[in-house]
This record gives structure tokens, sequence and C-alpha cells, in this order.
């Protein structure tokens, strides 16, 4: 997927009849998971270098849609429509096309993983609108969030890669811990598919960082580093472990982060915002280096 082209022009008329004024429940009203989006049903995703695209970059965004994000959703939600806009009308990187992702529990949870296509017009925005916000979890200390990354590693096909050997971009976002196991039992409910054993998160972070660069942004809104388990964060993915102290720049935090893969100066790109927002870029880029793609450290690499 990937065809067409964003125009400024959509984007107002989608958000206008779509986003503008309403809330959080009437933007996202599904109550149940729609097949299109179920990854038992997904053989594959497909981000494709086209004639409007001839070079492309895949990046998929996962967002924590469990119950601890309720008084978050209203903002985020409201706030990645514009994030779609920032990313395709500024192109930090070649080509951007975008998936989303709506994660919850696999552990206890209906439908813990949803995967739209990759897009690169306003069915971005059309299809991330179709995602349920279960609202669900559990008291485990931890959201499914290796879920994308078995996705990305297992489900999607880029030409980003079979092409250019160039990485995807995956980020996902939320407030809890990981969990250290998918277990076999997750994994065939979630995608069908039986494997041999558990898997473990670190190794599986390992497989997913050979196409894609990682990041996890930690919603610290009102949360201690505990409650979002911050220092396991750490552990695991080091600097690409981003706590985001400002929820509402969320957008521009992003786009700063595919600006920072691409090899832009960090300081070059903390400068191009400004007041609250060049602030909370610079928190989050804080432990990044200063310039150059695949120098980040705190994950194996291949």
């Amino acid at each position: 997927m990937g065809y067409g082209a964003w125009s400024s022009a959509d984007w107002k008329k989608y958000s206008s009849a779509k986003i503008t004024g309403k809330k959080v429940n009437d933007i996202y009203s599904a109550t149940k998971i729609d097949p299109k989006y179920d990854p038992r049903l997904i053989k594959v995703r497909e981000s494709f270098d086209s004639a409007d695209h001839p070079v492309t970059t895949p990046i998929i965004i996962g967002l924590d849609v469990t119950g601890s994000m309720s008084d978050l959703l209203n903002v985020t939600a409201q706030k990645l429509g514009e994030m779609v806009k920032d990313i395709l009308e500024r192109q930090p990187v070649e080509g951007p096309q975008i998936m989303f992702c709506a994660v919850g529990d696999s552990r206890c949870d209906r439908s813990p993983l949803q995967a739209t296509q990759f897009e690169s017009d306003i069915r971005i925005a059309s299809q991330l609108t179709d995602l349920w916000f279960e609202k669900g979890g559990g008291g485990n200390g931890f959201e499914s969030y290796p879920l994308v990354w078995y996705f990305a590693a297992n489900k999607t096909k880029t030409d980003a890669w079979e092409k250019r050997k160039q990485k995807g971009v995956i980020f996902t976002l939320g407030d809890d811990g990981y969990p250290e196991k998918l277990l076999k039992q997750e994994i065939e409910k979630v995608f069908g598919d039986n494997v041999r054993e558990d898997i473990d998160t670190a190794a599986l972070l390992a497989q997913v960082s050979r196409k894609y660069d990682v990041f996890h942004l930690m919603v610290m809104d009102r949360r201690s580093e505990q409650v979002v388990k911050l220092p396991k964060w750490r552990r695991l993915m080091g600097e690409r472990a981003i706590a985001v102290t400002d929820v509402n720049a969320i957008p521009e935090i992003m786009v700063s982060l595919l600006e920072s893969v691409a090899g832009r100066d960090k300081e070059d790109i903390i400068n191009s915002w400004d007041g609250d927002t060049q602030l909370a870029v610079r928190n989050a880029l804080s432990g990044l280096p200063a310039r150059k793609r695949g120098v980040l450290s705190g994950i194996i690499r291949f």
C-alpha cells in the first residue's frame, strides 16, 4: 500500500468533518475491532515505492489504548491527526508511509493489537479513526507493546529494506512497563501463529531492530518513573526509551526523532521549534547523540 499523496486541503476537509469540536468518543466510536485491522487476518502489510513516492520510509506508530491511558487518550487522539500532518508536510524522512497500531494487554484484552495499512495520504487519518479504543488492560505492571515489534518483524514487507537496506521507524507510546516475554499462547491468540516457545522481549527487540529503528515514548504526565517503569525501559532500550514530559508535544517529538534518525543535527532540530515545544523536544532528545544515523547505543545492532 502507500499510494496517493497527502494534501493540506484533504486534511482540512477531513478534520473539519470528523475531528474539529468533537470529543474523543465521537471521533473514535468503534465498539469492536474491524476485521480489516485484526492481525489474525493479516498475512502481510506492505510499504512499497510508487510513482508518487519513488523512495519510501515505513513508519509504525503504536498507541496504548488501555484504561490507564484514558485521561490522556483525549489529548493524544486529537494530536495524532496533527502529527500525521506534520510528518507528511515537514518530511523529516523521505516518502513517509504511516501505519497505526492500537495496543492493549494480550493477557486479558479482547483485541490487544490492531494494525492499519501503510498509507501516504488522507487514508492514514481515516483508518486511525476506525480503530477501537478498548480501554482494557490489567493490573500486571505492563502492556503488550512488544506485539507491535512482533508484527513489524514478521508481518511487514518494505521496499525500503528489500531494495535499499534502509530501516523503517517504530514508535510505541504508553504509560506502563513491558512483559519479559511474549508467551506462546499469546502469539497464537493474537496472530494465529504457532511458535515453538515463548519469545524473550529483548531478543524480539534485537530481531525487529534489524529492519527498524525502534523508540518507546514513556508518557510521564502526572506519572512517576516507577509507574511508567522508566528504569526498566532504559535498561532495555537505552536512550531510545524517551521520556515525554508534555503530552501536547508528542507530534513534534516524533517528528524530531525522525529527523534525528535521518541524520539532522540535534541542536538544529531543537532550535526549529519555539517556546514550550522547544523545551519538550529538548528534554526528549537529551540522551541522543548530536548527529548521525545508526550510532545510537543501548540495543543490539546487526
